[in-house]
């Protein structure tokens, strides 16, 4: 087995972290990632998936560096929502998020996705949902974590956008529209293939984006055979570079195989991720290990 230590990050001083804890792994490392979202399964779920974790969200980071150089990023396992409530209030600065969506589920019963219990991609495991009925709860801690004046992007499909806009607007987000990240390539479905997916784009307050030249489409070519529904760092970058500025803290409470933190780290921002699924974690370590950046 290979552990990941967990040390005490320099994070800003209203953000107090748990004290260290260890979480071990298998060294063995897979093809690919399941994208194992923080989430535990609804009351009648097709796809039980891995257990609940009922304890305080277990954290994996890397080795504080020497000099103004940090590891400006951790790693959590547990429940999405339930390590959402264990962040202090107003202490982030965006969050970057793609839950596990309900009509996922749809697509597998009718069979317009190939990746059923295992990826044919990649023979992982395929995730549990995060059930619509979650959506309120999910929206509230975000909106109490995150600081004013900032902004909240959630990815989605046609379907959940129509669920999650106003149960986001009734936890207190202002909508300002969805974002089209157009994949470049043909994807599932039968009526019209898929090419593209919604980022729902919401404000906590009132915050400028940073490029008010950017076009609500980002055009960024999906990852092909990756991990099931890996979304590219190249998107999460236009999105962190629009939303914050060098040394703020972005987090993921779903981060799959850990692509917002990719991208939050190579722009000089610090990251907080969340998964349930111990592969995932192993993977995001294993992707985040030498990232560094230069704090302000």
């Amino acid at each position: 087995m290979t552990d990941f230590d967990s040390n005490q990050l320099d994070l800003p001083t209203e953000f107090s972290l748990p004290g260290p804890s260890r979480l071990a792994y298998s060294s063995h490392t897979p093809a690919a990632s399941a994208k194992g979202r923080s989430n535990p399964p609804s009351n009648g779920a097709k796809n039980p998936g891995p257990a609940k974790s009922t304890a305080a969200a277990k954290s994996t980071a890397e080795p504080t560096a020497t000099s103004k150089t940090l590891s400006a990023h951790q790693l959590n396992r547990g429940d999405a929502v339930e390590w959402l409530r264990s962040l202090p209030s107003a202490s982030i600065d965006l969050v970057v998020t793609d839950p596990p969506y309900e009509s996922l589920e749809k697509h597998r019963a009718v069979g317009t996705t190939t990746r059923l219990k295992k990826s044919k991609a990649s023979s992982n495991e395929w995730f549990q949902i995060f059930a619509n009925e979650r959506f309120p709860e999910l929206f509230s801690e975000v909106f109490r974590v995150l600081k004013k004046d900032r902004h909240f992007y959630l990815f989605c499909d046609q379907e959940t956008m129509f669920v999650a806009k106003p149960l986001a607007e009734a936890a207190g987000f202002k909508f300002w529209k969805p974002i089209v990240w157009d994949k470049k390539k043909i994807g599932m479905g039968y009526h019209y293939r898929a090419r593209y997916e919604f980022v729902l784009f919401f404000e906590k307050g009132k915050r400028k984006l940073n490029d008010l030249g950017q076009p609500d489409v980002i055009e960024v070519p999906r990852v092909y055979r990756g991990y099931p529904t890996e979304k590219p760092a190249g998107v999460a970058e236009v999105l962190v570079r629009q939303s914050t500025q060098a040394g703020e803290l972005v987090i993921d409470p779903f981060m799959g195989s850990g692509s917002t933190g990719v991208a939050a780290l190579k722009l000089g921002r610090r990251f907080l991720g969340c998964d349930i699924a111990d592969e995932a974690l192993k993977l995001s370590s294993e992707r985040l290990a030498n990232a560094s950046v230069e704090l302000p």
